[in-house]
């Protein structure tokens, strides 16, 4: 088991924290609908109240904040003492979107809500390109006998394109770039497989095909579940693992293998980010307890474009 120091607790399922030069965290609590600033001694700031399901977030060129809102995709569920997400409520959704937040004025709007006439489902996680470009994914909605197959966009910030570059994809969840923002790397939650693929220029790939076993970085064995995910300084896959054989984060070199998992203890180990003066310290969102802890990282971390 890591070793770790506790920032927060107490919160409602915190997601896509964000390390900011200043030593705060900013993360969405997705059953708390709000993002949340924590300072350094842990002391807990709204930043804005967001119906639906916040999910993932990014800063972007401009210095507004961008949300992936899954619309209120899953309900909140308490089991032994931990908090799930559990089925769909389509009473409680509200539709998938991107929204941008600007963090000065406190005004928040909606930028995509569909692709090419198709609805956004449940936008779950984001990352800028160096051109000022997003990139997202849609983890889709399961209810009942069905399941949303999605894919992977890339869209403009100022709301004037959208492009759907992946389809289809099994339930994308966490997504990244390499250091030198040539490879695009996505994880897919059931498959238990995080894949890659080689970035041509802005929002376009380089002949991909899902076909291509070369597209698949690596497939974790056993009951592994694949969440939200960060790339560090050496250029490994930092991806948030759930489950009960290996909770916590598994990393993945570029060449796919595994090179060690780090364990949390919370099945529910959603996502990392790097910070600390030197970008030596991990963050992690134990979300199926409520906290926010932290940790040295051996690897170090990657500074993400415009945070």
């Amino acid at each position: 088991m890591a070793e770790f120091t506790e920032v927060a607790s107490g919160l409602r399922f915190p997601e896509g924290p964000i390390a900011r030069p200043d030593g705060s965290i900013v993360l969405v609590e997705m059953f708390g609908k709000r993002i949340t600033s924590i300072a350094a001694d842990g002391t807990k700031t709204t930043l804005a109240e967001v119906a639906g399901g916040p999910n993932g977030i990014a800063y972007g060129p401009d210095g507004a904040l961008y949300i992936c809102n899954n619309g209120g995709s899953f309900t909140e569920v308490d089991f032994l003492g931990l908090t799930f997400p559990g089925p769909f409520s389509p009473e409680n959704y509200i539709g998938g979107r991107i929204q941008r937040l600007d963090p000065a004025t406190g005004e928040l709007r909606d930028l995509y809500t569909q692709c090419n006439g198709n609805p956004l489902r449940g936008p779950n996680d984001i990352v800028f390109d160096t051109a000022g470009g997003m990139w997202f994914t849609d983890h889709g909605i399961r209810h009942g006998r069905s399941a949303d197959l999605t894919g992977i966009y890339y869209a403009k910030i100022d709301g004037s394109s959208i492009t759907e570059v992946i389809f289809p994809s099994e339930a994308p969840n966490g997504i990244g770039l390499s250091p030198d923002g040539k490879t695009l790397y996505w994880a897919e939650t059931f498959t238990g497989r995080v894949h890659q693929a080689k970035i041509a220029s802005p929002g376009v790939l380089e002949g991909y095909s899902s076909l291509d076993p070369a597209n698949c970085l690596c497939g974790l064995p056993g009951l592994q579940l694949l969440d939200s995910l960060a790339v560090d300084g050496s250029g490994n896959v930092c991806v948030a693992t759930l489950g009960l054989q290996a909770a916590g984060v598994t990393v993945i070199a570029p060449s796919g293998e595994i090179i060690e998992q780090v364990l949390t203890g919370d099945p529910l180990t959603t996502n990392v980010c790097f910070g600390g003066p030197d970008m030596s310290t991990a963050y992690l969102t134990l979300s199926g307890t409520g906290r926010l802890v932290s940790m040295p990282w051996r690897h170090g971390g990657l500074r993400l474009n415009f945070n």
